[in-house]
């Protein structure tokens, strides 16, 4: 028989029980992999989980590469707050811990330039000039105009003691919207029988190699809808569900200290090599860094008892591992896949 999905197991994490949900459809909804990476605008739970699941199972994932990275996200903490670009739009300069108005060397329209250019000027500003930011300067407008025309920003800035009318706002780029994920038709149907993927981790091709804003929500809501309804229908086999073995229940406890570290040679590996600008050096030592890790992630992954935790961490690098062979495969720059050849510029 064609493959097929039948469901999903799942965790209870009250009591720590895994379980089999048999299901006719089963729709993946589990948004992007932003904390693949050191800074991103997603929330704490967008691991790739979803794609990991999929992969697993043999489902076809288009355009993994593609990863739009806002160029400026606020710099404070371990929270990355999204600082529109209707700031740059209204006089916003963007200048580096010297003062320095540093993309007027970059583009001819500065700190006005397209997105990724402003992304990809600010990280290298930031490699050069060793510094963990750089600044977005709005005070010279009116102070009270900025609260009128930002009220959020300004609010929530205000919160973390930055003044925005008086003081340049701590930026960054970060990892924003996954314009790739698992391969959909116009009713969210995966390569996979009986399985559905909707919103950020399908790769649904409204994107392209780039985003518009308006785009994900296109996403979210046509395809959730068209896949809702699709899922009602009856086929023919829909009431065959195979044996499924009993969960082995494993005790040994992880170290939490080894799931932090993780953590963090993931987010550095993909930041630093896998990021806004990619070299075929870079990826090919990311790769091999990856690959070892998740020899190591799937070695406890299979001893310890299931915790979220550790689920997250498995999910988080096997769709670290796919990014990084989808980024390997594109040889060109396109969209917001950005590689250099560094022994080209060397010469």
């Amino acid at each position: 028989k064609k493959p097929a999905c039948f469901g999903a197991m799942v965790l209870n994490n009250s009591n720590g029980i895994v379980s089999p949900i048999y299901a006719k459809r089963t729709i993946l909804s589990t948004g992007g992999i932003g904390q693949l990476y050191l800074h991103t605008t997603n929330s704490l739970e967008s691991h790739g989980d979803g794609i990991a699941m999929a992969w697993r199972a043999g489902a076809r994932c288009f355009n993994l590469h593609y990863i739009q990275f806002h160029p400026t996200a606020l710099y404070h903490g371990t929270e990355r707050f999204l600082i529109s670009e209707a700031v740059r739009g209204e006089g916003g300069v963007l200048i580096d811990s010297l003062g320095y108005e540093f993309m007027n060397n970059i583009h001819p329209d500065g700190s006005l330039a397209p997105r990724d250019i402003v992304a990809r000027g600010i990280h290298k500003n930031m490699l050069e000039n060793n510094h963990p930011c750089v600044y977005l300067d709005i005070a010279k407008r009116d102070g009270q105009w900025i609260k009128n025309r930002f009220p959020n920003i300004y609010q929530y800035c205000i919160k973390k003691n930055i003044d925005i009318t008086k003081d340049p706002i701590p930026v960054v780029p970060a990892a924003h919207y996954s314009c790739g994920g698992i391969g959909v038709n116009l009713n969210g149907h995966t390569s996979l029988k009986r399985l559905y993927a909707i919103g950020e981790v399908a790769c649904t091709g409204v994107h392209g190699a780039n985003r518009l804003a308006s785009t994900s929500l296109l996403e979210c809501i046509v395809w959730g809808y068209n896949a809702g309804k699709d899922a009602i229908q009856e086929e023919q086999g829909d009431d065959y569900f195979p044996e499924i073995e009993p969960w082995i229940i494993e005790k040994e406890k992880i170290d939490p200290a080894l799931v932090a570290q993780d953590w963090l040679n993931i987010k550095h590996t993909m930041w630093n090599y896998v990021g806004l600008v990619r070299t075929p050096q870079r990826l090919r030592r990311a790769q091999m860094i990856l690959r070892n890790l998740q020899n190591d992630i799937e070695g406890f992954y299979q001893k310890t008892k299931l915790t979220p935790e550790i689920i997250s961490l498995r999910n988080g690098i096997q769709t670290a591992n796919a990014i990084v062979l989808s980024a390997i495969e594109a040889k060109q720059s396109k969209g917001t896949h950005y590689i250099i050849n560094q022994d080209l510029e060397n010469k």
